[in-house]
């Protein structure tokens, strides 16, 4: 039956009760849409006013050869947990968000569970099924199936993010980050620790990319570099320290602002 066949009795139902029509390609608009409010309403009714994000790889486990990470992460999200519930009052104050599967995921959404905190999940249906971890708080579990939505939701409430070794998805959000930011189209300044100076610097030549004149040399002060949980806090802290004295709204902050002579605040 296509999209315009009428239903036994002559009539059909109602476009938003006929999922065949949802799950067609006329329908992707009215999909993607419902990927940007199903998130807005929960995080409104739960009281999410900003997140601090982590991501690294799902492949780093709580036994394997790079076990520490593991470790590392799931210390560094009991502490932020634990150290930011001083600021909930009418809402709740850098999150714990990550993107909600195993390996360091697991980790941040564990450590912020460790400490009774609320977490965010915002996980991806991929072909080999990534599946939510079991410490993510229940009524903040999103599963996605666009990227890009995906990425808007860490990129729209984040106030930090905290990057463990990973492979291309960490290096594809890191990236994004790192450009909205570079661009000025993030409304708000973005603490970015990257986590393991040996790894990202073996990954990722900057220096390079400064030598060649892709980047600025400004551009290096984008992010810091952090080799265990306490160093990783204390620049997290600073970070977010000036955020905590704004006014406790859940009002949440543009992003990706376009800019004109008419209206340089980007509004």
């Amino acid at each position: 039956m296509d999209n315009e066949t009428p239903v036994s009795g002559g009539r059909r139902p109602v476009a938003y009760l006929n999922e065949q029509f949802l799950n067609s390609p006329d329908a992707r608009a009215m999909r993607i849409l419902a990927e940007f409010l199903e998130p807005l309403a929960h995080f409104r009714r739960e009281k999410i006013r900003d997140t601090v994000v982590f991501f690294g790889s799902a492949r780093i486990t709580e036994t394997g050869p790079m076990s520490q990470y593991y470790q590392d992460a799931r210390t560094l999200a009991k502490m932020l947990t634990e150290w930011s519930d001083q600021f909930t009052n009418h809402t709740h104050r850098f999150v714990v968000c990550s993107g909600g599967g195993p390996g360091i995921m697991e980790a941040a959404n564990r450590g912020a569970h460790d400490a009774n905190g609320k977490t965010v999940g915002l996980n991806i249906g991929l072909p080999f099924e990534q599946l939510p971890n079991p410490y993510i708080t229940p009524e903040l579990s999103f599963e996605f199936h666009y990227f890009f939505m995906r990425k808007f939701w860490f990129a729209y409430l984040s106030k930090a993010l905290v990057v463990f070794p990973g492979g291309f998805g960490t290096m594809d959000e890191l990236m994004e980050l790192l450009t909205l930011t570079q661009t000025q189209k993030l409304a708000k300044k973005i603490t970015v620790v990257l986590y393991g100076k040996k790894y990202w610097q073996e990954i990722i030549n900057f220096e390079a990319l400064l030598k060649y004149g892709m980047i600025s040399p400004e551009d290096l002060n984008l992010f810091h570099y952090a080799d265990d949980p306490a160093a990783a806090f204390e620049l997290l802290q600073a970070g977010l320290l000036p955020y905590a004295s704004q006014l406790d709204t859940l009002e949440t902050p543009a992003i990706a602002k376009s800019r004109n002579p008419q209206n340089p605040a980007g509004t």
